[in-house]
């Protein structure tokens, strides 16, 4: 396989392509690069690409009838987003914005479509991702809306450990820097309620600051002071592949 298109063979849906196929989707591709905190999308703007997140961070939300943000989820380096231009034309439904600098692929939608024609794989993760997706939403949405503001802010720590949780002597270190605002801004809250809370669990011993970063000294006991399971720590994590040296993105 050509090292120019190494972008798509990073994300796990395209990994079983033949080299005919992914040539076909990356001709067909664009690529932009975006600035820390830019706009990718908006509910606005026509619902007719999947987009591939090669490097950066994303966040997906709505907003409330108020005006603060109600995350939906955060999209990490090979992973797809924008998924709904493969099932249904019209405007986006959320939000996405960039947390840090970011690389984005603009794949069309019917191209993703064709590709699910002729692979049966890609489109059983296709189906999959959309449910796993949708179904984290609707728990996302949930607990924003019934919970306190510790709840949602102990639920949030929660969910951060089992996509990002790394096993250190302390307890289980958050592998993601966020600060009070942010927090703030994806449980709906705000920054002085947020580092009250913080302020809280870390005298109570149930959570270490250093900085941006987070350890969560008992994962087992604070799942259990909100009443839900306490989540997996993986070991290992996906590692996306590198950009080969002096290649570029199709333009």
């Amino acid at each position: 396989m050509d090292d120019k298109f190494w972008y798509l063979k990073s994300c796990d849906l395209f990994e079983r392509l033949d080299k005919e196929q992914v040539s076909r989707l990356e001709s067909r591709s664009t690529s932009r690069i975006f600035q820390r905190n830019s706009l990718v999308y908006v509910p606005t703007d026509e619902n007719d690409s999947v987009l591939l997140l090669v490097s950066g961070r994303v966040k997906i939300y709505h907003v409330t009838g108020d005006g603060k943000q109600a995350l939906l989820t955060i999209i990490d380096p090979g992973e797809l987003f924008g998924e709904l231009a493969v099932f249904s034309e019209g405007r986006r439904d959320e939000f996405a914005e960039t947390m840090e600098a970011s690389t984005i692929v603009h794949i069309p939608g019917n191209e993703v479509q064709r590709l699910m024609s002729e692979h049966p794989t890609v489109s059983l993760e296709m189906t999959r991702l959309m449910g796993l997706r949708r179904k984290g939403y609707e728990r996302r949405l949930k607990s924003l809306l019934f919970r306190s503001n510790r709840e949602k802010l102990v639920h949030l720590l929660l969910e951060l450990v089992e996509k990002y949780g790394q096993q250190t002597p302390d307890g289980v270190l958050i592998g993601l820097k966020l600060s009070h605002q942010d927090l703030a801004s994806i449980i709906g809250s705000t920054r002085e309620t947020v580092t009250v809370v913080l302020g809280e669990l870390e005298v109570e011993g149930r959570l270490i600051k250093n900085g941006r970063r987070f350890v969560l000294t008992n994962v087992d006991r604070l799942a259990e002071s909100i009443e839900v399971d306490p989540p997996q720590v993986v070991t290992t994590k996906k590692v996306v592949k590198e950009r080969p040296k002096r290649t570029r993105l199709p333009t």
